[in-house]
């Protein structure tokens, strides 16, 4: 049985959380209406969210902050293709994974760097009884050659199937399957190296 005291907050934790997903509606309402304000509001609140899965397939900040920032675009201009089945946060992360990938077709020469180019990054890790923190290895899947990370992206973090993520960027499966291993392999080198 909980204690009083919690029984007492859960009210409150549910109530508030209620209330924001009214205001966030409200917020997302009055972006439909190119309220200045209010998209300043709502970039304010989704910003670090999905600033965090442009750093993911972008090779520096600076063009993850583009990818934000044109993400945010195409959210403002075509929010009526929000249906409103599903998660709207989850309608964004697409938006902003899209952009990414129209980067990275931008970039399409890019996808055959040789993957020696990288093999002289050093990365500082803090490595903690031989545990390595989500910090460290986001910053060597940043140094992965562009076709690597985002195969890796796609697959291992957004969870994609290989024949997904070959419509996406328009290669085959065994390229994408190719990628990711090179991919893994590198990550791993990379980690027992730092291990040791």
């Amino acid at each position: 049985m909980q204690p009083l005291s919690l029984q007492k907050r859960l009210p409150n934790i549910t109530t508030s959380i209620i209330l924001e997903n009214i205001n966030l509606t409200n917020l997302w309402k009055e972006c439909n209406l190119q309220n200045r304000k209010a998209q300043a509001q709502f970039y304010s609140y989704f910003s670090k969210k999905m600033f965090a899965v442009c750093m993911r397939y972008s090779h520096t900040t600076l063009e993850a902050e583009d990818i934000l920032q044109n993400g945010f675009v195409k959210i403002f201009t075509k929010h009526n293709t929000y249906d409103g089945k599903g998660s709207l946060e989850g309608w964004m992360k697409r938006i902003m994974i899209n952009t990414a990938i129209e980067v990275y077709r931008a970039n399409q020469r890019k996808l055959t760097e040789s993957i020696d180019d990288n093999e002289n990054i050093q990365i500082e890790s803090h490595l903690v009884a031989d545990q390595m923190g989500y910090k460290d290895l986001l910053k060597l899947v940043q140094h992965l050659p562009l076709g690597y990370r985002t195969v890796f992206n796609l697959y291992a973090i957004e969870g994609y199937t290989h024949k997904e993520i070959a419509e996406m960027l328009r290669i085959t499966e065994g390229s994408s399957k190719s990628q990711l291993s090179r991919a893994r392999q590198w990550l791993q080198t990379k980690i027992s190296k730092q291990a040791y």
